[in-house]
């Protein structure tokens, strides 16, 4: 068990690589009632073209991550969910681009409730009969997506940036990729990728590290994993451009939607140059469309935008693209003004003293963050698996510059690459 000192931070971080490969991360916080555990797998929805060394080149349906994340709570016997119930936890899943993550909340029987939650995810049990029952609810979940107006303004913005890589691609798939699966490809896939040696597990909260190590290593000590080779995930090459330039999509809404981004052009960063361009390009964002800018304000002021206005960045090694916006009466009087003001934003630079405050509102954000279980294992996890520690967030913060945003800004805001999705009424 290796100790990892954070004394800017007043944390302490336990680390173990379990002889399987399973690496295992514990962060006691004394005093807190709460714990919460996730237990991830770097695999997600763009992986459905892959080679495990020693073994054949395989493609796989889309949707298939999701799909797998439904079926590994089926048990021959009784329902995982009651089973953590009866402990007195709270258990879910999700899958995301790139990982498929487990977890629970408990403030009791937390020994039982992580044996649970590690030996259900390493106990798939699939049939032709469940799998196919779960086709058909999986495919009611992709129909309700279908008409979510959040959800497909979303997607329509991911849709018009990439036209190969798979991110866009629905997570959940589609009716006719997932009518394709079958219980052999199922446990093709858990086999790749839900090998110890390509997984995570995450406890924070109130607990005591050794006992935790303890149980893990008895855990996985009972069960029989043969060593694995590298994971190649293949890609095919995007092209530098966006695939479309507006994506529109007709749905019955009180007020159109509009999102706009633009698809980074430079991919392929991992560690900590990647988690550094993430800040800062997250950092850029809010002095220019936060809530608290005069861009945001003129813009409500004229009524073009509201509440809803928001904005983000997603990145990984091999994508990374900006999303603003939010529901508008006009989307082409919005993004007209948009692309006014930014131009201007674009001639002066930002300020420094704004740089400043929101650089500062940042790292109280983050050390805010440092209070929630949840949000600090599923942080620590996503920059984890991009090669990145959550922990040295405050000092890269410290060391951006005024001059290395305002550069990403003139970097990332390329008109040729922006991209639109609207949702309009019929």
């Amino acid at each position: 068990m290796e100790k990892l000192q954070y004394d800017n931070l007043q944390e302490t971080l336990y680390y173990e690589v379990m002889d399987n490969g399973l690496h295992v991360y514990v962060l006691p916080k004394p005093g807190f009632q709460k714990t919460y555990a996730t237990f991830a797998t770097k695999y997600g929805s763009v992986d459905n073209h892959f080679r495990v060394e020693g073994q054949d080149e395989i493609s796989v349906p889309d949707g298939i991550a999701h799909f797998l994340e439904h079926k590994m709570f089926e048990e021959p016997e009784g329902d995982i969910f009651a089973t953590f119930a009866s402990h007195g936890a709270s258990a879910n899943a999700f899958t995301s681009f790139d990982q498929t993550v487990y977890l629970f909340s408990a403030t009791e029987h937390i020994p039982e409730n992580l044996e649970t939650l590690v030996n259900f995810v390493q106990n798939p049990y699939f049939t032709d009969q469940n799998v196919d029952k779960e086709k058909g609810i999986i495919g009611q979940e992709i129909n309700m997506y279908q008409d979510n107006a959040d959800w497909r303004v979303y997607f329509g913005l991911i849709e018009a940036m990439y036209k190969i890589h798979p991110v866009h691609i629905d997570i959940a798939g589609t009716v006719e990729s997932i009518s394709t699966i079958t219980k052999e490809t199922l446990y093709t896939c858990y086999n790749a990728f839900y090998h110890p040696s390509n997984m995570l597990l995450f406890v924070v909260g109130g607990v005591k590290p050794e006992e935790v190590f303890d149980l893990v290593r008895a855990n996985q000590a009972k069960k029989d994993y043969p060593p694995q080779g590298k994971i190649e995930r293949i890609f095919e090459p995007e092209t530098v451009g966006v695939a479309e330039k507006r994506r529109v999509n007709k749905l019955q809404v009180s007020m159109p939607k509009c999102l706009f981004g633009f698809k980074e052009k430079e991919v392929g960063l991992t560690g900590k140059e990647l988690l550094k361009r993430d800040l800062t390009t997250k950092l850029m964002l809010d002095l220019l469309f936060g809530s608290s800018t005069e861009l945001y304000q003129k813009l409500y002021d004229e009524d073009l935008i509201s509440d809803s206005f928001s904005h983000e960045y997603s990145s990984s090694p091999q994508y990374a693209f900006s999303a603003a916006g939010g529901d508008t009466r006009d989307p082409d009087q919005l993004l007209a003004r948009i692309r006014e003001e930014v131009d201007g934003i674009l001639a002066s630079g930002f300020k420094e003293e704004d740089f400043e405050r929101a650089r500062k509102k940042k790292i109280g954000g983050y050390l805010r963050m440092l209070n929630s279980p949840e949000n600090i294992a599923h942080e620590f996890t996503r920059y984890q698996f991009r090669g990145g520690d959550f922990f040295s967030v405050i000092q890269l913060y410290e060391s951006i510059t005024l001059s290395d945003v305002n550069n990403r800004l003139k970097e990332h805001v390329d008109w040729e690459q922006l991209a639109v999705s609207v949702v309009v009424n019929p």
